[in-house]
């Protein structure tokens, strides 16, 4: 079975040694092989395609029970995890969350960092913010506001030269994503600047703007707070982006779950007067 034997138990917390024991019982119990030996680990057997069927499904039945038994508690406390992208958890729900626990100190909130679109079916997240919208059926989602994103360069520098940018470097999303909107509006804006530098992470992107790296493009929020970076005037600035918050349908009758949005959409009415392009749909939980 090997390194991926190795990882299965590392991911059920469990040693090597136990796993090995476990999976024997339960075919002693059930009475047939369920997996077969090969040179590359462990593949299923017949049998054990038959069980795994039934064994997901009782998953799934497990998990639903978790999340009704939770959406029907009626007190202020407890833990939620929230799920979200590194510079907006930073600079967005961090102060938000902050001001919140003062308010419920009986709420443990826990920020997941993380650009996988986590399982709200399975209770990796129960709250998510992400600019993808949620297609999910079994998810209440909301749009919960736009962002307008800023073009910036260091503070002192010279301004990218309109329609060309050439002499200039930029600093942009990595490959993976490449394909983000953001990226098309450099590339077509200053066809004659040269990529200096990629990062998937948009305070790293800052601080390599703020260095003199290139120019980059992020989201004002981030952009506007740092006082190293200067913000270019050009007439169509880049796109902005929309937000979505998104959360399982059997927790919508969770106390602190209402009150963290309802919270959110509270707060970011300040965020709104800040930025004058910084469009809000206000946020309440049905």
């Amino acid at each position: 079975m090997g390194a991926r034997s190795g990882a299965a138990a590392r991911k059920l917390g469990l040693t090597q040694p136990t796993m090995g024991r476990r999976l024997k019982t339960l075919e002693a119990a059930v009475g047939h092989s369920l997996f077969q030996r090969t040179p590359d680990g462990f593949v299923l057997t017949d049998e054990g395609t038959v069980v795994m069927g039934h064994a997901e499904r009782m998953e799934e039945e497990a998990l639903a029970l978790q999340r009704q038994l939770a959406g029907t508690e009626n007190t202020l406390s407890g833990s939620l995890r929230i799920s979200c992208s590194d510079w907006f958890g930073v600079h967005i729900l961090a102060p938000i969350l902050a001001d919140f626990k003062r308010v419920h100190t009986n709420v443990i909130v826990e920020i997941l960092t993380d650009s996988r679109l986590l399982n709200l079916a399975r209770r990796e997240a129960d709250l998510v913010f992400r600019i993808k919208p949620f297609t999910e059926p079994e998810v209440i989602s909301r749009k919960l506001f736009h962002i307008p994103y800023g073009l910036y360069v260091a503070k002192g520098s010279d301004d990218p030269s309109p329609g060309t940018g050439e002499g200039f470097s930029m600093i942009i999303m990595d490959e993976a994503f490449g394909g983000m909107p953001d990226v098309a509006w450099l590339k077509d804006r200053f066809p004659d600047a040269k990529i200096s530098m990629r990062s998937n992470n948009r305070d790293v992107q800052a601080r390599l703007c703020a260095s003199g790296a290139g120019m980059a493009v992020l989201p004002r929020p981030l952009g506007d707070s740092m006082d190293v970076l200067k913000r270019v005037e050009v007439p169509n600035p880049p796109p902005g982006r929309d937000t979505w918050l998104g959360y399982h349908q059997d927790l919508r009758r969770l106390p602190r779950l209402r009150a963290l949005t309802q919270f959110v959409g509270e707060q970011a009415q300040t965020m709104q007067r800040r930025y004058g392009e910084f469009q809000l749909t206000r946020y309440l939980i049905d």
